[in-house]
């Protein structure tokens, strides 16, 4: 069952959507605890949208959140950055940027990511939506580009990760 999280459900549920961020990334449990703050800090953000898989029993089985991306951001300037001129305000110019969407490993294949990207894409007030993934064909990659879901972006680095990283945009005007 996907249902909509406000701000406050989003934070109170943040260890447990880490926990999922922790599974589907095969990194360690207190990895994933560090970006506890980051996540805090986007509860304030503009245009915040979330949204939570769970099963029969009421576990967090894949979340989503974005909100609306603005300059002095990190990532975004990061990405602005990265983009051609040409491409910044058409794909930047009040993007919805899907900063989180994650699966546990045991459900994945059985269109719960769907249904997340689906339900966090309908509504926001946005003419298009960025993300970025691993820069190589892995089956996240596969996702989004079956999903519409385009390169803007290839082997962008970010400060204090060595992984290249694809920026992917999505006209939602569409």
């Amino acid at each position: 069952m996907i249902v909509s999280w406000d701000r406050r459900q989003l934070g109170e549920h943040r260890d447990e959507v880490l926990d999922v961020y922790a599974q589907a990334m095969g990194v360690s449990g207190s990895v994933a605890r560090s970006r506890r703050p980051i996540v805090t800090s986007h509860l304030e953000r503009k245009g915040l949208k979330a949204v939570a898989a769970q099963d029969a029993d009421g576990r967090l089985v894949g979340v989503a959140y974005g909100y609306l991306g603005a300059p002095g951001q990190w990532w975004h300037d990061q990405v602005q950055a990265a983009l051609p001129a040409d491409h910044r305000s058409r794909w930047l110019a009040g993007a919805f940027e899907v900063c989180e969407l994650h699966v546990r490993p045991e459900v994945q294949g059985q269109g719960v990511g769907r249904s997340l990207l689906d339900a966090l894409l309908t509504g926001p007030p946005a003419p298009t939506a960025v993300l970025t993934t691993p820069d190589a064909d892995t089956r996240a990659r596969g996702f989004y580009r079956a999903a519409g879901w385009v390169d803007l972006v290839r082997r962008l680095v970010f400060p204090g990760d060595p992984r290249e990283f694809a920026v992917l945009g999505k006209d939602l005007r569409a």
